[in-house]
């Protein structure tokens, strides 16, 4: 059978194998872009997400650094006719998560 998100499984695969991620939520938003004139004689369904990882491989490094090694692990993907256009980002480490959450449960 052939999965009909082959770019989203390659994310998740690469994403889970380089960081061990404790959170991994990967949204296609490539729906919203498809009029642009950039995406108009795309042949891919996939050419924009939006990523939120948390991992412990984050830990000490500020966000561009993070953000350098996602685009790293991607640039095959980044770079291939056809393949990502767009990646957004959110970083976090789990202490970072857990901080985050508490401030939410707090606000309720």
């Amino acid at each position: 059978m052939t999965s009909t998100t082959p770019v989203e499984d390659l994310i998740r695969a690469k994403l889970t194998t380089a960081f061990t991620p404790t959170t991994l939520l990967i949204r296609n938003d490539s729906h919203k872009h498809a009029h642009h004139a950039p995406m108009r004689d795309s042949t891919s369904k996939e050419t924009h997400f939006h990523v939120t990882i948390t991992s412990s491989s984050f830990a000490s490094k500020p966000q561009p650094a993070r953000h350098r090694m996602v685009y790293g692990l991607l640039k095959e993907e980044m770079s291939r006719e056809g393949g990502i256009h767009a990646l957004q980002l959110r970083t976090k480490t789990p202490e970072e998560e857990q901080r985050e959450r508490e401030r939410e449960a707090q606000q309720q």
